[in-house]
């Protein structure tokens, strides 16, 4: 174990999607904006993809803990998350009641779905809001993306009262836009996507993860020459700095190194094969030519947004502190549960994190109106 070689509390890069670590890059936050905004709004039907391993579940977890703690403060919300959605059209069903823990003893399909409705409408009459989270949604069939569509129905002459988050690979797509799925694409109502992080970011992202897991220590086990050899091995992408890091830490402490060097480097990626392919990612770059100062406006947005994610953040992972211990927290509950019951124990011992929660995400949708008013304008 070389956490107390490095002086760290834990290990800063497990593959988990421990909200504690997450990370506001640039695509990151964009995507966790886009994502509260959308549900809170009751827009519908919203799509997040990216590339394997630039963070999707993780950024999808934050968002289902800020949405999860912020239901503390008088906003109810009601979620399935859905994590393997390789099922058939009965099995899928099943699981959304599953999740949404939905008593059902009838096993027809007209039932079944007469039980989730009355939820929906409950959950609405309360003031609560209902989310469907599927995961590796490229993988959904397009018989259950056609049942997903019809779940989707299920509204108020008001609102949506099923909020539904398909995140997947970027094939999901070209899935969507195949002729016969054009009416479940019709109503997509956002998009957001990852891609893998610059170098800069790439250098703070380590630099978190290490921070996020108790090191202080003056300098960084990665130099700068390691850092840019990682992101040329990794070209950016999460889930193998967090693999890569990973085993240079176990060889260094191996090693006796407190500062890692190169030769720990290439023999890390030696052993993780990470020097014998090339890393296939997809990098999407967006540009926003701006006229009559509405990219101005956009800027200053994008600071609003910045600053409004920063609270939620920071607010939720000095929430973590508090969190249960961990025969509380067991390792065979689901993320929700997880979240549920850590979010349960915060409530009523960090006041002031709620008014923070509140404050920030009411913010936050504020300017991602603003932000979508200005950019009409170009």
């Amino acid at each position: 174990m070389y956490t107390s070689y490095y002086n760290l509390r834990e290990e800063p890069f497990r593959l988990t999607s421990d909200p504690r670590f997450f990370h506001l890059a640039e695509p990151h936050a964009a995507a966790l904006a886009t994502l509260v905004e959308a549900v809170m709004r009751r827009k519908g039907f919203l799509l997040m993809t990216g590339p394997i391993g630039t963070g999707k579940t993780t950024v999808v977890h934050t968002a289902l803990q800020i949405l999860t703690e912020r239901a503390a403060t008088g906003h109810p919300i009601s979620s399935a998350f859905i994590l393997n959605p390789t099922l058939s059209r009965e099995e899928f069903l099943e699981m959304i009641l599953t999740e949404f823990e939905i008593p059902c003893t009838a096993t027809s399909k007209p039932a079944r779905l007469s039980a989730l409705q009355r939820m929906l409408l409950e959950t609405q009459r309360k003031g609560g809001t209902s989310l469907l989270l599927v995961d590796e949604a490229h993988l959904l069939t397009p018989e259950l993306l056609e049942e997903i569509r019809l779940l989707s129905n299920a509204d108020t002459y008001q609102e949506k009262l099923l909020q539904i988050v398909l995140c997947g690979q970027p094939e999901l797509l070209s899935i969507l836009h195949k002729p016969e799925l054009r009416a479940l694409r019709q109503r997509v109502a956002g998009t957001c996507s990852l891609r893998p992080l610059s170098f800069p970011e790439v250098r703070a992202y380590i630099a978190e993860r290490l921070h996020s897991a108790g090191f202080r220590g003056a300098n960084s086990p990665f130099p700068i020459p390691v850092l840019e050899e990682i992101f040329r091995l990794t070209e950016g992408v999460p889930r193998l700095i967090n693999l890569l890091c990973d085993a240079c830490l176990a060889l260094g402490c191996r090693a006796r190194r407190p500062i890692l060097d190169v030769n720990i480097l290439e023999d890390a990626a030696i052993e993780l094969g990470l020097n014998e392919k090339h890393v296939e990612t997809v990098v999407r770059q967006t540009s926003v030519v701006a006229r009559n100062g509405a990219g101005e406006r956009e800027i200053a947005g994008d600071t609003v947004i910045g600053s409004a994610l920063d609270l939620l953040v920071q607010a939720m992972k000095r929430r973590r502190a508090l969190v249960p211990e961990a025969n509380q927290i067991r390792p065979e509950m689901s993320v929700k549960e997880q979240v549920a019951v850590a979010a349960n124990a915060i409530h009523g011992k960090d006041p002031d994190g709620d008014q923070v929660i509140q404050s920030a995400v009411s913010d936050l949708i504020q300017a991602m109106k603003l932000r979508r008013s200005y950019s009409m304008e170009l």
